[in-house]
Formats: structure tokens, C-alpha cells, sequence
């Protein structure tokens, strides 16, 4: 019902520009760009599995990396497949109870954490979006509760970004959510033990960026999507020498 992506994601395959592309074509492409990575997204990439699993072969043989963006519903059985030619994933939680799941996703929240569980099992670098829907997922003893799960069963490490949400598809009705809001679960998430918060969907603001949990100073200043400052050495912070959890290239 709160699909970002609704356009493509709930469209007719006649109603979207589309072409074909082999997967040798893809790699092809994404070496020509001088790409270091290929990331499968936007529409759910476990719709297209066996396409990205042939692409991701190929893209390893060639040196990049694989990166996927999905709702994490999935087998254990395709994901462990999937693991062999991946390097990362960001996995929309999209709400911590049951109840939201069946009402808003018509889906279940279960198989999603088994999912992050085994992605954390696999080695694979892990991150987490929470997208936060006003008077459907903001209540913060329910944020708490998800962030404590996150440290307890992924790891303190495991970044978290608190995207806004802004009123599209079925939830119209909606407003956006309150930056105050983010900035409060924000804070929960902190003091549940999380090290890595973001703030998404909310340009410029300090929480884009990336700070040592250890001493505080800023790791990586973003502007937009792009990095505008970086101040690692080695995957570890250039000031304390902190190790920083992710693939540094």
C-alpha cells in the first residue's frame, strides 16, 4: 500500500519502456562505466532471481561486486544460493510486528528476519531500511524494541536508516513524516545500542552522514548521493583508527 517505487513496482508490463539485455551485457556495460559494483533494485530483485543470479556470476569473474535492495522475502534455500556470488544487501524492515505486515505489505514479518539472520550468518555486509509511516510504525517502544532485536540478533554494527515517508500510492491520506519524528527514533535507536543511524529522504540533514561510533567525528560527509568528504584509512576511521564495518574499495 506504501510502495515508493508503485509506478514500476505495481505497473503492467505493457505500461513500462522496457528492453531486453543479456546478462553478458549488462557486465559488459558496467565494466565500460568503470562501475565497481551492480545493484539490483527498485523493482524486487527476487522477482527476477534467475536473471540476477547469472548476471551476478558473470559480474564476480569480472571483479565487481553484487548488491541487492529487497524486502527480504525469501526462501533460505535461494537465498543461500544467492549468498555465493553476493557482497551486500539492504533489506527493508519494513514495520516489527506481524500486525503491520499483514495490513500494509500482505506479507509476514518473520521470513524477513530469518532472512537478515542468514544474510548476517553468511558474511554478507548488511544494512537495514525502516521506512516510517505516521500512525503505522512510529510508535517508539515498537522502534525500540526493533533496534534491541537488531543489536542482539545482527550486531551493534549494522547500520540503520530511518527513511521518511512521503504520502504516495494507497496512503495518500497520509502526511510525510515529521523530521522530529525521525530525529526521535533516531535517538531510540542510538540509545538501544545501534552505532550506524541514518536519517533517509531528508537532504542535507547531518544524520546522511557517517559518524565514528567511538569518537564521534564525522567519517563520511555526503552531499546528496555523492560523498563529499572521507576520512577513513584502511576501512578504519582516519582519526582513532576505529574499524568501520563495510566493503571500502
Amino acid at each position: 500500500k506504501f510502495c515508493e517505487n508503485w509506478e514500476i513496482s505495481q505497473a503492467f508490463p505493457e505500461d513500462v519502456y522496457s528492453y531486453e539485455i543479456p546478462p553478458e551485457m549488462v557486465v559488459k556495460k558496467a565494466k565500460e562505466m568503470k562501475a565497481r559494483s551492480i545493484s539490483y533494485t527498485f523493482a524486487e530483485p527476487t522477482i527476477f532471481y534467475e536473471y540476477m543470479i547469472d548476471i551476478s556470476q558473470l559480474a564476480k569473474k569480472a571483479g565487481l561486486l553484487n548488491v541487492i535492495h529487497s524486502n527480504g522475502f525469501i526462501n533460505p534455500g535461494p537465498l543461500r544460493n544467492l549468498c555465493k556470488v553476493l557482497d551486500a544487501a539492504n533489506i527493508d524492515l519494513k514495520g516489527f510486528t506481524e500486525t503491520f505486515y499483514r495490513e500494509l505489505s500482505k506479507g509476514e514479518l518473520a521470513p524477513v528476519l530469518e532472512t537478515m539472520k542468514i544474510l548476517r550468518q553468511e558474511n554478507i555486509h548488511l544494512e537495514i531500511t525502516n521506512l516510517m509511516i505516521p500512525t503505522k510504525n512510529d510508535e517508539m517502544s515498537v522502534v525500540r524494541e526493533m533496534c534491541l532485536w537488531v543489536k542482539r540478533e545482527l550486531g551493534a554494527d549494522t547500520p540503520l536508516h530511518l527513511s521518511r515517508f512521503y504520502p504516495l500510492h494507497k496512503l495518500k491520506r497520509l502526511p510525510a513524516t515529521p523530521i522530529s519524528m525521525l530525529e526521535k527514533a533516531r535517538a531510540v535507536a542510538l540509545s538501544s545500542g545501534l552505532e550506524y543511524v541514518y536519517i533517509g529522504r531528508v537532504p542535507g540533514h547531518e544524520a546522511w552522514n557517517t559518524f565514528c561510533p567511538k569518537c564521534r567525528k564525522v567519517l563520511i560527509q555526503r552531499v546528496g548521493y555523492m560523498v563529499g568528504e572521507m576520512h577513513l584509512k584502511g576501512g578504519k576511521c582516519a582519526y582513532c583508527g576505529r574499524p568501520i564495518p563495510g566493503i571500502w574499495v
